[in-house]
């Protein structure tokens, strides 16, 4: 089959879990039934045993995507001389009070103009292709079963069997529509894929479809934001909805695991877990947006986070969307991986390093819920108070900081920025709500750590804050300073970090993380792309520093990298490609907020 880039993918999910469709049709990425359970199409990770599900037309076609408007509905066009024909993909979104949960991917195919002759190959390969399954075929569709897993397609017309997968093909006349269904089976129950269940399944297709459209848009309605850049900013919170687990409103940092910072390298990482750094991050956007239940949902999710960290030890950087604690690291040593990009990993050790700054991330996102949503119960304030604590006794740790280095802790300048970002929101909640905090210490401490920054983490001959402590490099997540208002925008220290930034970490408007062999060592060998996350930093540090017309440029060129759905990945290569983990929560937040408080310094009118 091949390795197609990671760009020309689009996504499709119901709140529980997505899958990756390929621009040729074919879905080469799922998980079922979670975003963190196993795989059961890996086509990505080892294009001969991952495992897809392929609808394609057999003419020679020009190959076309995009989404029906406003929504995550899918719509893959195959165009030729013979006819067109379309492949509509989604998945349906259910109601939590729904007492039996099913997991569908629902593919509607028509003949647009002209006969088409499709056809389908379904080969699923559970588990990241570590259990073998048996294909049962029943009446018009086929029941594919491994141990603890199973997944029936429905579908009118006759499938074979090929091999440890099933394959059809058939014709459709121009109007003529038909509808694959697969699903996932109910443990302890069975999915006999009979006529008159098939019949159902037939007429469910158009249904769901229907109602599906209808719950995009009436969530995309609640949208409040009307400035510059509308389609790309709507179609960013359309995804970070897609990374929302339903059940208990987290949201994964991405859908993919193993997906490549560097073609061929080691950088391959497990993001189908809950960050509370990204997390944090994506309620900010949905507050922004005025998209406040999403806010409301994850902050219960966010409040025993709190419960965990006011226990006396350090929060865990990481959790399974259904919040437990368990991420162990492991490689899948018989995937062939991204193109060649090995290990392969599940899990994620980085779940155990000691991250600061995510203890300002969470208080930033509590300080401003507060201020835009609801006011947080008294019961939770205890539990903040008592992580406050925390914060205030340890802040002077070395840390593995917000890159998750693998290399060795290091007084890290973004982490402790992020420290006083903790204790700072704390101080302005509890004045503005009178509430109960040792306002005096945690003053003190604050202050403590700015003179800190301010001392050890700016280098005069450079003229630039620096990384860490112990080093003169740069980094360019201290462009978040201005942003978390902890340093004016034109501060003399913050124009020079901004220049020094530009001139040693951005190559053609596109930033880095820092420059790999200076710095604080990560511990791994080869190089990556650059952050798409840092970019938007960039753009809003700009345009708060004055230089607007200079942010808008970079954010308009940035604005190219995306795919031809407007999706992004983690990183972008030297070729404009795209690298890392698809689709990236961090990096669509950073576009959303960056458009907007570009668009309001650019003032009104377009």
């Amino acid at each position: 089959m091949g390795y197609k880039p990671i760009e020309p993918y689009a996504v499709i999910g119901g709140l529980h879990t997505i899958a990756l469709v390929g621009i040729d049709g074919s879905i080469d990425w799922c998980c079922m039934p979670h975003f963190d359970s196993p795989s059961v199409f890996a086509a990505i990770l080892d294009d001969q045993k991952g495992g897809s599900f392929r609808i394609a037309s057999l003419s020679a076609a020009q190959h076309k995507q995009m989404y029906m408007p406003d929504s995550n509905v899918l719509v893959t066009r195959f165009l030729s001389d013979e006819g067109v024909g379309e492949v509509v993909d989604f998945m349906p979104v259910q109601g939590p009070r729904e007492a039996r949960k099913t997991h569908q991917i629902v593919r509607v195919v028509r003949a647009v103009r002209g006969s088409v002759r499709f056809r389908l190959d379904c080969r699923p390969a559970f588990d990241f292709a570590r259990r073998p399954h048996q294909v049962v075929l029943e009446g018009r569709g086929a029941v594919f079963e491994a141990q603890g897993m199973k997944v029936s397609l429905v579908s009118r017309f006759p499938l074979v069997r090929e091999g440890d997968g099933v394959a059809a093909e058939f014709v459709l006349n121009p109007g003529e529509t038909t509808t694959f269904i697969l699903r996932q089976v109910e443990e302890n129950s069975h999915d006999s894929v009979y006529d008159g269940v098939l019949l159902e399944a037939r007429l469910e297709g158009t249904e769901a479809l229907t109602q599906t459209l209808a719950f995009w848009r009436q969530w995309l309605r609640r949208c409040n934001y009307s400035g510059r850049w509308r389609e790309i900013v709507h179609r960013s919170a359309l995804v970070l909805k897609l990374l929302t687990f339903a059940p208990t409103g987290a949201i994964v940092a991405a859908p993919t695991c193993g997906l490549p910072e560097e073609i061929g390298g080691v950088r391959n990482w497990d993001y189908r877990y809950t960050r509370v750094r990204d997390a944090a991050f994506t309620i900010y956007a949905f507050l922004r947006l005025g998209l406040t239940s999403e806010a409301e949902q994850f902050m219960a999710w966010l409040e025993q986070r709190a419960v965990d960290g006011a226990r006396g030890g350090p929060l865990q950087t990481m959790y399974r969307i259904d919040g437990g604690h368990d991420l162990p690291e492991e490689i899948l040593g018989h995937l062939d991986g991204y193109r060649g990009s090995r290990p392969v990993r599940i899990g994620n050790a980085a779940a155990d390093q000691l991250q600061l700054d995510i203890y300002g991330e969470l208080m930033d996102t509590v300080y401003l819920y507060d201020k835009y949503g609801t006011p947080n119960a008294y019961d939770f304030w205890c539990q903040l108070r008592k992580m406050l604590d925390w914060v205030a006794n340890n802040w002077e740790r070395a840390d593995d900081g917000v890159w998750e280095v693998r290399g060795g802790r290091q007084q890290f300048v973004y982490s402790k920025v992020q420290c006083w970002v903790a204790l700072d929101r704390a101080i302005r909640l509890a004045q503005k709500r009178s509430l109960p905090l040792d306002r005096t210490r945690l003053a003190v401490e604050r202050d403590r750590i700015y003179q800190t920054v301010m001392t050890s983490g700016w280098n005069t001959e450079r003229q630039t804050f620096v990384q860490h402590f112990a080093t003169d490099a740069v980094d360019a997540s201290n462009l978040i300073m201005p942003l978390v208002l902890f340093l004016s925008p034109t501060d003399p220290r913050m124009r020079g970090t901004l220049d020094r930034t530009m001139a040693e970490l951005v190559s053609d408007s596109l930033v880095h993380r820092y420059e790999i062999g200076k710095g604080a060592g990560d511990g791994l060998t080869g190089s990556e792309g650059t952050f798409n996350m840092c970019t938007f930093w960039l753009v809003e540090a700009l345009a708060r520093a004055g230089r607007a017309e200079e942010a808008r440029f970079i954010f308009e060129k940035m604005l190219t990298y995306a795919n031809h759905l407007g999706l992004y990945a983690e990183e972008t290569g030297p070729c404009g490609e795209a690298l890392g983990n698809f689709p990236q929560a961090f990096t669509h937040i950073g576009l959303i907020s960056a458009a907007f408080n570009l668009d309001r310094r650019l003032g009104a009118g377009p």
